[in-house]
Order: C-alpha cells, then structure tokens, then sequence
C-alpha cells in the first residue's frame, strides 16, 4: 500500500467518528508488516475517560485479529495544525511498536512524519518492570 492510500484511508475513517461532545473527528489507518491494514476513528462516551482514539481502534482492531509487527500508522484529523497522538496512544504504541512510524495528517491533506521515538523519546517498556 502507498502512503498516499494509507493516508486517504485515515482521512476516511474521519466520517465514522462519534465525536458529539468534541466535535473533533479523527481516523487512523494502521499498516502491517505483512501489507494488512486496520482502520480506525475515534469514539466518544459522554464519561468522558471511556471514549477511545482512533489509533487505539485501529490498533486493537490489529491485535484482536493477531497481529503484532506493525509498520506505520496514519493519523488525520481536520485542524490546521497536524493530528498527532495524544499521550495515551503514544504509550499504548510503545508497547507493541517502538520503532513505528508515525504520519500525521492536517485538514488539508498535508501530512508530517514522526517516528515514535521523536514523540515520546523517554517511552515506559518492560523493561523497567
């Protein structure tokens, strides 16, 4: 899959968010070493801890269909400003893909590429339990 069709799937996935409190619709596209791709939006709950992002969705989309290698995430939301994950996506891809790259789309189509380790440089792993 290109990034440009990684992308657009994400940006996709923005009209099936359920955002009604924020009104802030992001979709995640996740692909998979082995070229599967698992989509995602975000979901809000009115208690508002309960909701859950749109990578997570995709990621545990992923992980539930056994998959675990994961190769790059797009991530687009409709702010002028770049989507990038919020801190609790940051963790929840560090335990499974450290090395992950990361592409953030604004509500243009523009898009900028992170690796997870320039977002959370000082990431928590196993290794400290």
């Amino acid at each position: 899959m290109t990034e440009k069709e990684l992308c657009q799937k994400a940006i996709h996935m923005m009209d099936a968010a359920y955002c009604p409190y924020s009104r802030f619709p992001v979709g995640a596209a996740l692909e998979c070493s082995d070229g599967s791709v698992f989509t995602g939006c975000n979901i809000e709950n009115a208690a508002y801890g309960a909701g859950i992002c749109a990578e997570r969705t995709a990621m545990s989309k992923a992980i539930s269909e056994g998959h675990r290698d994961f190769v790059r995430i797009a991530v687009a939301g409709k702010s002028d400003d770049y989507c990038v994950p919020c801190g609790i996506c940051r963790q929840f891809i560090m335990e499974f893909a450290p090395d992950m790259e990361i592409i953030c789309l604004n509500g243009q189509g523009e898009s900028k590429k992170f690796s997870l380790r320039e977002l959370l440089p000082c990431g928590f792993d196993g290794s400290y339990l």
